[in-house]
């Protein structure tokens, strides 16, 4: 049986991580094994933070709910609750859009949220 031999593989997947570590620093975007290694580690990276921007954007919109109902005298846990009680089901990012976009809207959120407590 004849002899395969792998260059044009080889070359084409060094090339692949090239590409992709291409305007890393220094010799990170030259050497493929330290192109590589940079690569690897920037997919970990990404991986965790599509994770973390979740997190962060659900921290924000509490924040800034949290603030329009102290703005209205209650907090946000008493808050959510009476929404809860109240049959309202807005999530939490259109709460927070209502809290900085629309004021009084979120001022007769609140007094729902109260009266059903």
């Amino acid at each position: 049986m004849a002899r395969v031999k792998g260059a044009m593989m080889t070359r084409k997947r060094r090339n692949k991580v090239l590409k992709l570590a291409k305007g890393y620093y220094g010799a990170k975007s030259k050497h493929f094994k330290m192109a590589k290694q940079a690569v690897m580690k920037s997919g970990n990276y990404a991986y965790i933070g599509r994770k973390q921007r979740k997190r962060d954007f659900r921290r924000l919109w509490i924040t800034r709910i949290s603030a329009g109902c102290k703005a209205n005298g209650m907090n946000y846990s008493t808050f959510m609750n009476g929404l809860k009680k109240a049959g309202v089901t807005l999530n939490r990012k259109m709460l927070s859009e209502i809290a900085i976009a629309d004021a009084s809207a979120f001022t007769s959120l609140c007094e729902k949220a109260k009266a059903a407590l």
